[in-house]
């Protein structure tokens, strides 16, 4: 091998490295806010629950001190009065949902108003906030500066995406010229996209188009990247000017798994799919996500 490509080589394995430690502490601290949340209700309910919970400290200081003996500081007095505040401000469920770190949920503990605090909740599960960046909002009274504040601010449980949501069908994309081969798909479809955008549904933004990822010391070519912003993931278009084949399932899995390998981030939700195939004189677009495959049919509309 070349020392470009030995480079390449050890800059796989340590991109593959760091990837993998987003995940295992992503894992960790899933775990350590449901254990502390955990906690905070049986402390609440062992003091006879949330309304004498606010006032009894004296189970707190009992339990801290054998606790701390054996497990350390981290299960002090003022950490287990900080798990019981965490359950009683989130007693209708799992925070682990919002995916903020335990150090994060420290930060907005203290802020009373229910308001403000679900804004910096919002702000830092839409912005994945680090505990810096949040800390950085609550000093620059980033709530207290909404010119136009809501009544009331609800948080916002991040949803499961489904890629059926705001599609329309048929689809119909807008081409000025007779497609012939599926560079002239592509083509078509890169000169009007705003138009197939907003067929597809919302939150669909470009990224590139023939898109070169190097696997293996190999060249792949994704014909069309996109990125969905509602849906958090990326989005991978293949073109064929013909029927879908079996294969086509296979290719397109395989580039989303490159693209999940090479480009997703820890916080984006998988990549999905999308096969445009041609059935007779009808485009086809075919979703593809996991272990569905969800064809859609749309209509080329000559402008």
């Amino acid at each position: 091998m070349s020392e470009q490509q030995y480079y390449e080589e050890i800059e796989h394995l340590i991109k593959r490295n760091e990837i993998n430690r987003k995940v295992r502490r992503l894992e960790e601290n899933q775990t350590l806010v449901t254990t502390y949340w955990e906690i905070g209700k049986i402390l609440v309910e062992a003091q006879g629950g949330s309304l004498r919970a606010k006032y009894g400290n004296e189970l707190i200081k009992k339990w801290s001190k054998k606790l701390t003996d054996v497990y350390g500081k981290g299960y002090d007095a003022t950490n287990l009065r900080k798990f019981r505040q965490f359950y009683l401000l989130f007693p209708k469920y799992a925070p682990v949902e919002l995916n903020l770190t335990w150090t994060n949920y420290k930060e907005l503990l203290p802020i009373k108003d229910e308001n403000e605090r679900n804004y910096y909740i919002n702000l830092c599960t839409e912005n994945n906030l680090s505990r810096r960046q949040l800390i950085k909002e609550i000093k620059s009274n980033s709530y207290e500066r909404l010119i136009d504040k809501p009544d009331k601010i609800d948080i916002i449980v991040p949803k499961k995406y489904s890629i059926t949501t705001n599609m329309k069908n048929p689809i119909i994309i807008e081409v000025s010229q007779e497609i012939k081969t599926e560079k002239d798909l592509e083509l078509s479809i890169l000169a009007n996209l705003d138009f197939f955008f907003k067929q597809l549904g919302k939150g669909f933004t470009y990224v590139a188009h023939q898109y070169k990822i190097v696997e293996n010391n190999s060249n792949y070519y994704i014909d069309i990247l996109l990125f969905n912003i509602k849906l958090n993931c990326y989005v991978v278009v293949e073109l064929k000017l013909r029927s879908l084949r079996k294969e086509d399932r296979s290719q397109i899995e395989f580039y989303m798994g490159l693209v999940d390998k090479h480009l997703k981030e820890v916080h984006h939700n998988k990549t999905i799919g999308i096969i445009i195939t041609k059935e007779s004189n009808e485009f086809i677009v075919n979703f593809v996500k996991s272990e569905e495959i969800i064809p859609l049919s749309y209509e080329l509309e000559m402008v």
